[in-house]
């Protein structure tokens, strides 16, 4: 803490002491409030309609945050910021007679309940006149240096709380990102589908290709993981008969952080029997639409200089399609990790580091395909190496049917349908953990042997999916960053 901090502080503490010895409770229990400040505003709007001049509402409650205080001899000036909004108010010495003086122990940042009727100055500002003020808390201490125009992105995200007082967009996509969730559960239910939770906490980190993070557990007297997905825990409900069964839940991953990637994130998974991928296809355009709609007001967003259309269809690509397309590379032509190294080698790939086929191929596309998924679209029909808990297609078994959903060149959703074949489960997971053997450092998924005795017990046709909420948020609010539209992001 700075010598300059200090000092605001001990002067902080020393009104507190003196607005004490007052008899003034400076953190009372409770305060009652009448309206929020747009409902104040609402409420002389609809008073000054009526009658145009001289317009002034019955008296009012209002609170929030002394975020603006100005000194005008027999008058002053405050603003104060709530979760809707500002409202200006009005402290004169005449209708204030016993208590003006205690303006002096206000500071910006201080909370404050304020009474009085609602009217507008002769500048057109609608204002609250205060009758009587009411301290809510003080603060001890201030607000940064410039706190208004808050732009240091180490201050905005490890303090996100001085952000949301500072920035107004910071509290929009707080709002917009709690919106789009409402939307989804609104969606699925609509489509029959039930909530379910799942364990956090899980004996096997399976059912997704990441590294997971691990902890201990004293009283089991073993290791447990956070889970990467939630996946197979959803499809053993499927397997117990509950037929639409969705998620909204925290993912980790021990992965880097970047703008599109934060070690905790938010999906909705969701699992629906009788159904296959083009079912879930339909399911996630209608879905973006209808919440985009919903919280947007349009289906179209702005991000990054596109304009995004969410209207239904999106287009259907073939994954080889657009690799060939944007890469020249015909990826049946090269099935082996030698052939494949050497033909990204040649566009000016770098592959010099050990990969597996199917890492070979990850980056083949995040390379050269996915930058030009810009309009929201699917991409279908991947590799059976890549997908091990994908159902193949049945007119080629080199593939599975299999999608992700991209806009503005980021994955935005994946989806299967699902491999229910217990035996082709097993030679898959068999192959991973090979895999995750001979290539230490990538990410693959893990045998449970748990699901594998489940889905043993037989799993009707269906069809997955999971979602990055994170993602969706920044597609609808135009944030080019994940830490914009996550309240608490990991930060360096």
């Amino acid at each position: 803490m700075t010598q300059p901090e200090n000092e605001l502080i001990r002067v902080r503490l020393e009104k507190l002491e003196r607005l004490r010895e007052k008899g003034i409770q400076p953190y009372p229990n409770k305060y009652h409030r009448s309206h929020t400040s747009q409902q104040a505003k609402s409420l002389f709007e609809a008073a000054e309609a009526e009658n145009s001049e001289d317009a002034r509402t019955e008296e009012v409650t209002v609170g929030g945050r002394l975020v603006a205080f100005r000194g005008m001899g027999r008058a002053s000036f405050g603003d104060l910021l709530d979760g809707e909004g500002r409202v200006q108010v009005l402290f004169r010495r005449n209708t204030l007679t016993d208590t003006y003086e205690l303006l002096q122990e206000l500071d910006v940042g201080d909370w404050l309940g304020v009474r009085g009727p609602v009217f507008r100055t002769r500048t057109g500002e609608i204002t609250v006149e205060a009758k009587e003020f009411t301290i809510l808390c003080k603060a001890i201490r201030p607000l940064p240096e410039k706190w208004h125009g808050l732009t240091d992105v180490e201050t905005r995200f490890r303090q996100r709380y001085l952000d949301l007082i500072a920035n107004p967009e910071a509290r929009r996509a707080a709002v917009m990102r709690s919106n789009i969730v409402a939307g989804i559960r609104a969606f699925m239910t609509s489509r029959g589908f039930l909530e379910v939770e799942t364990p956090i906490l899980v004996s096997v980190a399976a059912g997704g290709m990441a590294h997971p993070f691990v902890t201990h557990h004293n009283q089991l007297g073993r290791d447990l993981y956070l889970r990467i997905a939630t996946e197979l825990h959803l499809k053993r409900l499927i397997i117990g008969g509950m037929e639409k069964v969705y998620e909204i839940g925290k993912i980790f991953r021990n992965e880097g952080v970047d703008q599109t990637h934060n070690p905790e994130f938010t999906t909705m998974e969701s699992y629906e029997a009788f159904a296959d991928y083009n079912d879930v296809m339909c399911m996630v355009e209608d879905m973006a639409h209808t919440v985009a709609r919903q919280v947007l007001g349009s289906s179209v967003s702005e991000f990054d200089g596109h304009r995004l259309d969410f209207t239904p269809p999106w287009p259907r690509l073939s994954l080889l399609d657009e690799i060939k397309k944007y890469s020249g590379i015909d990826v049946p032509a090269h099935s082996d990790i030698e052939s494949m190294k050497s033909a990204m080698a040649d566009i000016g790939i770098e592959v010099s580091q050990q990969m597996s086929w199917p890492g070979l191929m990850d980056k083949l596309i995040s390379s050269k395909v996915e930058p030009n998924l810009i309009q929201p679209c699917f991409l279908m029909d991947y590799p059976v190496e890549m997908s091990p808990l994908a159902k193949t297609k049945s007119d080629n078994p080199r593939l599975v049917e299999r999608f992700e959903g991209f806009a503005a060149g980021m994955e935005i959703c994946n989806a299967f349908t699902e491999l229910n074949d217990p035996i082709d489960q097993r030679e898959r997971f068999q192959q991973q953990e090979e895999l995750r053997s001979q290539f230490a450092g990538e990410e693959t998924d893990r045998l449970d042997e748990d699901f594998l005795v489940a889905i043993e017990h037989g799993m009707p046709p269906t069809g997955g999916l999971g979602i990055g909420i994170d993602r969706l948020a920044m597609l609808f609010s135009g944030h080019k960053t994940i830490r914009e539209v996550v309240l608490f992001p990991q930060m360096r």
